[in-house]
């Protein structure tokens, strides 16, 4: 039976349709192909010609070596002027901070380098920040938190209910202590504490070094609360209130280098901190490309979170809520 006018013309609708749907679908995947290309390449045009860096410093702080090989290169390349590092970090490890504040520091030799705070730099956030020849922060933005811990569940009693008894051969009474499975014992305690007051008295000292603050000052930045912004410069925890624009101004005045240069975003050669799945390094590379820096970071945040806790050990140099006891 031939197909009246109607059947035809709704035919040719459809093909349509599905015509633009394919052709979109090949876009898309052609963009996110190219969008991960340039993500995992590590590659950034015109890294050769005089402009400023950035470098985002987003979550928790773990060890990297794609991010300290970063760092390397940025010190020795020519065309990067000045850096602009932005932290949006609660802390991490100890340790990965210590690690990044020598990277900072090495860098801030060669090179002007400002710290622009974002929502939050605390704990071993705001180490990476003392790091820099300028600290910058918004009015409430959280910093400071100077401080370390180190925290551990007792699941002895769950064990006694449930009738289970762990037992170990140590090789001395303080190995492998404290024991999540057995209370602490004083002994261990004061062990534990001993690593914690070391660390912190470390941490301490570089505050009082970078921020010129000693005595009953440094004592009251350092009983491990966050400060707002407007809290921390009254506090001499930063150097100025605002962001970008107050950053490039503090750099053409006073480092010399032109309000105009072009900004240019470095990153790990992986651009991230912590593994990403390919669904999400493909959403957040396409928002990249699309300009939304912002979704971009946030896609990454979100997927990379979870890795990032797990990842954490030993003592920690980090502020968040949902951590504190």
């Amino acid at each position: 039976m031939p197909l009246d006018a109607t059947a035809l013309l709704e035919r040719r609708r459809l093909r349509r349709r599905v015509s633009f749907w394919r052709i979109s679908a090949l876009v898309l995947a052609a963009l996110a192909i190219v969008a991960l290309g340039w993500r995992f390449s590590g590659l950034v045009p015109g890294k050769h010609s005089p402009h400023v860096a950035r470098v985002n410093l987003n979550g928790v702080i773990l060890g990297s070596d794609r991010r300290q090989k970063m760092f390397e290169e940025l010190t020795k390349s020519t065309g990067a002027r000045a850096v602009l590092l932005e932290i949006d970090s609660p802390g991490g490890g100890v340790a990965a901070s210590e690690e990044l504040y020598k990277d900072i520091r090495k860098l801030a030799e060669k090179k002007p380098v400002v710290a622009l705070i974002g929502s939050v730099a605390a704990s071993g956030g705001y180490i990476a920040a003392i790091a820099t020849d300028r600290i910058f922060s918004g009015e409430t933005s959280i910093t400071g938190s100077i401080g370390v811990l180190a925290q551990y569940p007792d699941l002895s009693g769950l064990l006694t209910n449930l009738g289970v008894k762990m037992e170990a051969v140590k090789s001395a009474p303080l190995k492998a202590a404290p024991d999540m499975f057995k209370p602490t014992t004083p002994q261990e305690r004061a062990a534990l504490e001993s690593l914690i007051m070391d660390s912190f008295a470390w941490f301490k000292n570089l505050v009082s070094e970078r921020r010129g603050l000693s005595g009953g000052k440094l004592d009251a930045v350092s009983d491990g609360r966050a400060f707002t912004g407007r809290q921390a410069i009254g506090l001499g925890l930063i150097d100025q209130l605002g962001g970008e624009e107050e950053a490039r101004a503090w750099l053409a005045d006073s480092k010399g280098i032109p309000k105009d240069l072009t900004v240019r975003e470095w990153k790990p050669a992986d651009g991230s901190l912590a593994g990403l799945g390919f669904a999400e390094e493909a959403m957040a590379g396409l928002a990249d490309a699309a300009g939304f820096r912002v979704l971009a970071a946030r896609i990454r945040a979100q997927s990379a979170s979870s890795l990032e806790l797990q990842a954490l050990d030993g003592i920690l140099a980090i502020w968040h809520p949902s951590l504190q006891q």
